[in-house]
């Protein structure tokens, strides 16, 4: 192995960016520290990273900035564990490590000619808006772009700013919600199964993207079959304990998958025909 790089070796990055999207979650803009790295580095919308810091562990993240926009890397982190709550005391400046890219990636150019419906829930939007910025810079190759994005509160609503363009957009139709009443806020309210329902356009020709919380995703499933979604059209991204990134420690296989590797985008024909993870 000798002049082959480690692949269990992170890159050196440094953080040049932290924003603050809600009370409990946090991008990171990074780049790497070798220059040469950075103006190489290519990688596909739905890639993940695993992201290191040091003395602490690492954890897998989506890169949910998109491929068409490399003057960073792109992560955003929910506080939930030690590594992530160890991220979110990274400042602008501090030094982490990434490996990247892993997993496969959304079957984007089989979209293309295609009516798009995303539908994410909380964090759940992270995956998606490498996708989404992806094909707004190449907004021709693709018909009606549907987005129905919620959160339990507004203030839980992730990358605010972005909202707000891709609402006065007018080649975006992009439906917000909250699960319920809350005060100054003034769109829909209901979760967001109930209003894919309501809001989810005809079948015919549409791809459905789908990231969030694994019971807005199991209600999410339901309804799209009942909008009558081919199984082969409803994409999702798996949450999976993935520990090397690179399909060699087995932590998340599910029967001959790894979902580090061949995930984490499947769709939903593929996943039922994964064996149970029992």
């Amino acid at each position: 192995m000798t002049g082959n790089h480690n692949p269990y070796l992170p890159e050196l990055a440094t953080v040049v960016k932290v924003i603050d999207e809600t009370p409990n979650i946090k991008s990171f803009q990074v780049v790497f520290n070798d220059a040469e790295k950075m103006k190489n580095f290519t990688f596909e919308p739905g890639q993940v990273g695993q992201l290191s810091v040091f003395g602490v562990g690492e954890s897998t993240f989506v890169i949910n900035s998109p491929p068409t926009r490399m003057d960073y890397l792109q992560f955003s982190v929910m506080k939930a564990g030690e590594v992530t709550t160890a991220l979110h005391g990274i400042y602008e400046g501090d030094v982490i490590g990434v490996r990247a890219p892993l997993g496969n990636w959304f079957p984007y150019n089989s979209m293309k000619g295609k009516n798009i419906l995303f539908i994410g829930g909380g964090i759940g939007l992270a995956p998606l808006r490498t996708l989404i910025l992806y094909m707004l810079d190449n907004r021709a190759d693709y018909k009606d772009i549907t987005i129905i994005y919620g959160s339990r509160t507004p203030p839980d609503l992730c990358y605010k700013d972005e909202l707000k363009e891709w609402e006065d957009r007018s080649d975006v139709n992009l439906i917000l919600t909250v699960d319920n009443e809350f005060p100054g806020w003034e769109k829909r309210t209901g979760f967001v199964p109930t209003v894919l329902k309501e809001e989810a356009p005809k079948a015919d020709n549409t791809i459905a993207i789908t990231c969030g919380p694994p019971i807005m995703i199991k209600f999410v499933l339901e309804g799209l079959a009942e909008l009558k979604f081919p199984e082969e059209n409803i994409i999702t991204t798996l949450e999976a304990r993935m520990k090397c990134g690179i399909g060699l420690c087995g932590r998340c296989n599910l029967g001959h998958k790894y979902i580090c590797k061949d995930g984490p985008v499947f769709s939903l024909k593929q996943l039922k025909e994964l064996p149970s993870d029992d």
